[in-house]
C-alpha cells in the first residue's frame, strides 16, 4: 500500500509573517492520527524555507522547495542548489512545474538534470507532468505526458520506488477552477504507472503519483479513491489552513 502524500505548493504567496502564521495554524489543525497515515509537506518561497523549516522541526510536516538548480555551487546568480536546500531541511522539491516550463523555458533536459542532482543530495523530486488544453483536445495527452516522463527520468535509477514522486497536473486545470474528472485523472495516472513499469518493472507499483490542478476538499475524495492516485499537489487551497487540513483528513480516511 502506497502511503498518501499531500503537498501544498504556496507558489509566490505570503510574506514571512503570513508563511509562519499559516504553518502555526496547520500545526493546530492537523490531527496526529491523520499524520500517522499521510505524508504532508509545504512548499514556501525560497526566502521563507529556513524560518519555516525551523518552525517545522520536530513535527511530522515535511519541508519542500518549489524549484532548484542542478549545480552544487558556483557563479549562477539567483539560483539555489540541492545542497543548500538540504542544509535548511528540505526533504522534497518540485521540479518541472508547468509554470516553470511556460514562463521560464524549463525543458525536459533541465528537469532531468535537476532530478539527478536532487537524488544525489538525498532530496526527493516531485516531478510534474501534464498536457495543455490544446494538446488534450488534439488527442496528444499520452504522447505529451510520456515524452515528459521519458525526458525527466532519462538514466535515473529506481530501485525502491521512493527515489521520486510524479505529479500529474493537467495545465488546463491549474488555477482555473476546472478539474479533471476522477475517470480522466485515473486514466492518465494508470498510463503513467504503466510507463514507469516499462522503465523499472514491478518496483513502479511503489512510486507515488499525485494529482494536481484545482484540488479542493469538495473534489478530492473522488480523486484519491482512484486506484493510481496517491495524493495531491495542492495550489490555492493550500494557502487556507482549514481547506488544506480537510484535504489531508480526506487522504487519511480515503487514501489508505
Amino acid at each position: 500500500m502506497r502511503r498518501p502524500l499531500v503537498c501544498g505548493n504556496w507558489k509566490m504567496h505570503n510574506d514571512l509573517r503570513g508563511s509562519l502564521s499559516l504553518v502555526k495554524s496547520l500545526l493546530l489543525r492537523l490531527d496526529p492520527v491523520w499524520l500517522d497515515k499521510v505524508d504532508v509537506a509545504v512548499a514556501p518561497v525560497f526566502l521563507h524555507l529556513s524560518p519555516v523549516g525551523k518552525l517545522l522541526e520536530g513535527t511530522p510536516i515535511l519541508l519542500c522547495a518549489q524549484d532548484v538548480f542542478w549545480e552544487r555551487e558556483g557563479a549562477f546568480t539567483g539560483e539555489v542548489s540541492p545542497y543548500m536546500l538540504r542544509d535548511v531541511g528540505c526533504s522534497l522539491c518540485i521540479v518541472g512545474h508547468s509554470e516553470r516550463r511556460s514562463y521560464f523555458g524549463e525543458t525536459d533536459e533541465g528537469v532531468n538534470r535537476k532530478v539527478k542532482a536532487l537524488i544525489s543530495e538525498g532530496i526527493t523530486p516531485i516531478i510534474c507532468v501534464g498536457e495543455t488544453l490544446e494538446e488534450r483536445e488534439a488527442g496528444r495527452v499520452f504522447d505529451v505526458v510520456g515524452s515528459q516522463l521519458d525526458g525527466a527520468l532519462k538514466n535515473v535509477e529506481c530501485c525502491t520506488g521512493n527515489e521520486f514522486v510524479i505529479a500529474y497536473e493537467p495545465v488546463w486545470a491549474i488555477g482555473t477552477g476546472r478539474v479533471a474528472t476522477p475517470e480522466e485523472a485515473q486514466e492518465v495516472h494508470s498510463f503513467i504507472r504503466s510507463r514507469l513499469e516499462a522503465m523499472y518493472g514491478g518496483v513502479a507499483r511503489e512510486v507515488r503519483i499525485l494529482y494536481g490542478g484545482s484540488v479542493k476538499p469538495d473534489n478530492f475524495a473522488s480523486l484519491i479513491s482512484q486506484e493510481d492516485i496517491d495524493g495531491a499537489l495542492v495550489g490555492g487551497a493550500s494557502l487556507k489552513s482549514d481547506a488544506f487540513s480537510e484535504i489531508v483528513k480526506i487522504a487519511a480516511l480515503e487514501g489508505c
